[in-house]
Order: C-alpha cells, then structure tokens, then sequence
C-alpha cells in the first residue's frame, strides 16, 4: 500500500534512503559519498523546500520512499529508494507508477549520477529519456539545489 508520509517519519525514511544508497558507494566520486547518505538535517531542509514523501508499505513495514517536489514550472522526483532486500520486485515501480498517475499534466524531471546505469535503465523503462550532459548540466543548476561535484557527476531524465 502506499501513501504519503510527513516530516514525523523522517527516522523511517531516512533508513530506507541510507539502505538503498549503499548502492553507489565504490559508483559515485569518493567525495561525494558520505556516511549517512542523507542526513535528518538534509531531509528536514528538503521538507521544508516542499518535497512531499511517499511511501510502499508491506506488512506494516515501510520498503520503499519517493518524493516529488515542485519547482518553479516542473514537477521533480526526488529521493525514489527501495530497502536492498526489496529492490527488484516491483516496489519501485508501483511508487514510480503512482508518481506519474498523480502528476500527469506535469513536467516531470529526475537527476541521477551518471553512473548509476541501474537507476538510468529503469527510469527509462517508464519512458523517460535521458538529456546532454550540457542540457543536465543547465537543468541541475536551475531545479536543484545542489553542489557543483555533484552537478558535475550528475544527469537529468525528463519524461515528455
């Protein structure tokens, strides 16, 4: 079942969030991986920018976290993550699909790092289509509130 979650579960999120990123350390520039992943004070900052959490839970437990955000005239996925021992088996894309029914009308953008090819193939698999690094690049320093290492390392998907 999914539904939206509040600044109140942020230690709930934040375990999903700091679970699944384990992914991208050895991926991601060493300067950019830190330990946690996210931070409550990050999560926090983010809530208060507006991003709105939801969450797939089974069994009365929480599994898997995506966040929209609006942005001046785009709609930003933000922070999509499924529990490691739960990735692959279709929570992912129920909270992505779910995303997409409730924002339709919407300009719809992620960022990713480039070298997250798992993350990029799956968003792709949802029709979304991946920019320059240029087009990223103009993207990421407009939407996103983020340093330049990251920008630098990052891309954007947009689904028209």
């Amino acid at each position: 079942m999914i539904s939206e979650y509040k600044k109140t579960d942020i230690s709930k999120i934040l375990n999903i969030i700091n679970d699944a990123s384990l992914r991208y350390k050895g991926v991601i520039p060493d300067d950019c991986w830190h330990q946690p992943y996210m931070s409550e004070l990050e999560l926090i900052g983010d809530f208060s920018d507006g991003v709105r959490m939801y969450g797939y839970h089974h069994n009365n437990t929480l599994i898997g976290v995506i966040g929209i955000q609006k942005v001046k005239d785009v709609t930003l996925i933000r922070h999509a993550y499924t529990l490691t021992s739960y990735q692959g088996k279709g929570m992912g894309s129920a909270l992505l699909e779910y995303l997409l029914k409730k924002n339709q009308n919407s300009r719809l953008l992620l960022g990713t790092w480039k070298k997250a090819k798992w993350a990029i193939q799956f968003y792709e698999k949802f029709g979304f289509v991946l920019h320059t690094e240029e087009q990223s690049t103009l993207l990421l320093k407009k939407y996103w509130k983020i340093p330049s290492k990251q920008i630098k390392n990052s891309i954007v998907l947009e689904r028209f």
